[in-house]
């Protein structure tokens, strides 16, 4: 049996660990993390893009602090710390689950102006339409990346079935973009949630190229369906580039240490249990 990861290195490093250090101070509202989690990197990304005022906690759900599960008996990262509504003297109240916490996040802070999902006046379409496809995100494009992430020879499917359930979701995903004479975002010209949740694992697609025979494979731009990946192409670069998101990242070579037991299916996290067993992410 493969041991708990617990050799995973203990801080953050890049620009990640200068965030992290900028955030060191004690602080009510406190985002507990660890640098190798893509759900963690959603909510830090959340927080990055509306300035909130937070305290960063760095730690390893493989090494469960009796104080972390005290707020969150699950010991999964993400976790929230939120302040309470009173004077203070009352115990902090936790969130867990990164869609929750960045919806949470933009709901509490900041103008609606600022809001990372529509919230205007006649916008209650646009808000549904992203919770949709930010369903299809975390449901099919996320346990489609660790299916094929974690494929080795053994496995019942091949690595040419893993490669094309990833780019179906992928492409799905992208029909549904906004045209980018508006913008690159999902949304066109308007940064959102649904992009904020898809971006760690866009910037982890590095690692398929890195660990899996062929690559993640993304079709050329000038085959039939081309204007569907040139649209991708417009909506990877501007994701991976955008400043909140490598604020969050640390070093390439650290996701490829620390990602090498999902490429080689011995991880025992909680997600690569999941996704062995074709359950549902925690």
């Amino acid at each position: 049996m493969a041991t708990v990861d617990t050799s995973l290195p203990a801080h953050p490093t890049g620009a990640a660990a200068t965030l992290a250090a900028s955030h060191s101070a004690s602080h009510d509202l406190k985002l507990y993390g660890g640098w190798f989690c893509p759900f963690v990197q959603r909510s830090w990304i959340v927080l990055v893009e509306k300035g909130i005022a937070h305290q960063y906690i760095e730690i390893n759900p493989y090494r469960k602090d009796p104080e972390f599960l005290a707020l969150n008996p699950r010991g999964l990262v993400p976790t929230l710390a939120v302040p309470p509504a009173d004077d203070g003297k009352a115990a902090a109240k936790p969130l867990y689950e990164s869609s929750i916490i960045c919806e949470y996040l933009d709901e509490a802070y900041g103008e609606d102006a600022a809001a990372l999902l529509p919230r205007g006046r006649g916008e209650v379409y646009e808000r549904a339409r992203c919770r949709l496809w930010i369903e299809h995100i975390g449901s099919k494009i996320v346990p489609a990346f660790y299916k094929f992430l974690q494929h080795t020879p053994e496995k019942e499917y091949s690595i040419e079935e893993a490669r094309g359930t990833f780019l179906g979701h992928v492409e799905a995903f992208v029909r549904e973009m906004d045209g980018d004479e508006r913008g690159p975002w999902f949304l066109g010209d308007r940064f959102s949630l649904v992009d904020v949740m898809l971006a760690p694992w866009a910037k982890r697609m590095f690692l398929i190229d890195h660990y899996k025979p062929g690559g993640v494979g993304i079709p050329a731009t000038d085959g039939e369906d081309g204007g569907v990946w040139r649209r991708w192409g417009v909506w990877f670069d501007a994701i991976t580039q955008r400043q909140s998101v490598r604020e969050t990242w640390s070093d390439d070579e650290m996701y490829v240490e620390a990602y090498k037991r999902y490429a080689e299916d011995t991880t025992q996290s909680e997600v690569a249990k999941a996704t062995r067993k074709g359950g549902k992410l925690p």
